[in-house]
């Protein structure tokens, strides 16, 4: 209990030294000093506030410059999309007029067989010059990758996988399929 009575004796101690007041015998410098040294903080204090304000204003104008770039680079992204899609269709265009002029002359089979045949050159130049190239594939051992089979055909005259037939034409974009070419693939058995 002595220990107790001892405690709260030292705690009653230090709650009457945090209550009395500082005695006014002249010290006023000390008081002085601190009125100077609130002003002293007070003038930093606006300093800290206007170069905050300052760093806000920067911040705010630096988001804004940066979303309008990547405006303007989305934007010149999709008119880079639209001239590449126009450059096409303009190497297109000649093949379709041609097309026209066939459909309105009135000739014999073999005269229009040499227009249709004149406009499939003109298209694979087109084609050529816009990087789109056929897949050879009759002939060639099947390729997944590049061919689609259709069928497999039984048949001892040529090797096993090998393409017998081009249904449809495959083709790619420079390294890329755009479409398979679509094919009858030998299947034999005895090789």
């Amino acid at each position: 209990m002595g220990k107790v009575n001892g405690k709260l004796e030292a705690k009653n101690a230090s709650l009457d030294l945090d209550h009395e007041l500082p005695s006014g015998d002249g010290d006023e410098t000390a008081g002085d000093a601190g009125s100077v040294e609130s002003l002293g903080s007070e003038s930093e204090l606006e300093k800290v506030k206007a170069e905050r304000d300052s760093l806000l204003d920067r911040l705010a104008r630096a988001q804004a410059e940066f979303d309008n770039a990547r405006k303007r680079a989305g934007k010149e992204q999709q008119e880079s999309r639209d001239y590449a899609i126009a450059d096409a269709i303009k190497s297109l265009l000649p093949v379709i007029d041609s097309l026209e002029r066939a459909l309105q002359v009135k000739s014999d089979a073999a005269e229009l067989r040499g227009g249709v045949e004149l406009i499939y050159k003109q298209l694979q130049a087109a084609l050529a010059k816009l990087s789109v190239n056929a897949i050879v594939a009759k002939g060639e051992p099947f390729d997944p990758r590049l061919h689609e089979a259709i069928e497999l055909v039984e048949t001892s005259d040529v090797p096993d996988h090998q393409v017998i037939e081009e249904l449809q034409r495959g083709y790619k974009l420079k390294d890329r399929l755009l479409r398979p070419a679509m094919v009858r693939v030998a299947k034999n058995s005895g090789m």
